[in-house]
């Protein structure tokens, strides 16, 4: 084997094994957690039990959600209490969606204004 072929192996190795230890540092269930909660939040406006406000609330708490996953990714290491933080901030932002999505300001026609229910 010639020196170059060796250096081109070695370099090869080295950049794999660098992609494997960035791949380790995905967050795959905060990912499709957010997916979700992202979801939520476009149903209850097409269902009209969230309000323009409401939503955008909403969907301003996930982008912060969002940029503490890109900042605790950004060092390429995504430390046990990053994780558990994350986790924590995507509990609190869970119940704020349910608690809008059930409370009694509703937008059913789709005005911007808030309709309540009679009855």
């Amino acid at each position: 084997m010639s020196s170059n072929t060796v250096k081109h192996a070695v370099a090869l190795s080295l950049s794999l094994l660098m992609h494997g230890l960035v791949m380790a540092q995905e967050t795959p269930r905060v990912d499709q957690r957010s997916i979700h909660q992202e979801q939520r939040i476009e149903q209850g406006v097409a269902s009209g039990s969230l309000t323009a406000p409401e939503a955008n609330r909403l969907e301003r708490g996930q982008q912060h959600v969002d940029n503490m996953e890109a900042r605790a990714k950004s060092d390429g290491v995504v430390t046990r209490q990053e994780r558990l933080r994350l986790h924590e901030a995507q509990n609190v932002q869970s119940r704020r969606i349910d608690r809008q999505k059930h409370d009694r300001q509703h937008d059913f026609n789709h005005n911007g204004r808030v309709d309540r229910r009679r009855g």
